[in-house]
């Protein structure tokens, strides 16, 4: 029904930077907030960044002024990762609210994770 497809995660060197893509298609009839999440090993997913529809994005406090958040277009969130260090290491999800056309109502759906890590 619904893909989300995620790229940009690698390795890279404190400092430096990485841009996150993801793309959802599939039957969706409008989407509203995108979003990042990130887990670090042994630790919970929290709320990297976020945007809604209207391009009102919000940050957690540890990436303010680091990292933005944009919508390409009605279906494509990106990150922007600027001064990465090595506590931005962590599996990074997309996450989407959105309407299907074949159930009407609003859900939330998850991408498959892409590793970031930054270590010299």
């Amino acid at each position: 029904q619904v893909q989300l497809v995620e790229s940009g995660g690698g390795l890279v060197q404190p400092g430096g930077s990485l841009r996150l893509s993801c793309a959802a298609s599939g039957s969706i009839l409008s989407i509203y907030t995108m979003a990042w999440y990130r887990q670090a090993p042994g630790k919970q997913r929290d709320l990297v960044a976020a945007i809604t529809s209207g391009g009102n994005p919000n940050y957690a406090d540890s990436v303010k002024g680091r990292f933005t958040i944009s919508r390409d277009n009605a279906k494509t969130v990106s990150l922007q990762m600027n001064s990465l260090k090595p506590e931005d290491t962590a599996v990074y999800y997309c996450n989407v609210e959105l309407v299907l056309r074949a159930t009407m109502t609003r859900t939330i759906w998850w991408g498959q994770g892409t590793q970031v890590t930054v270590s010299s």
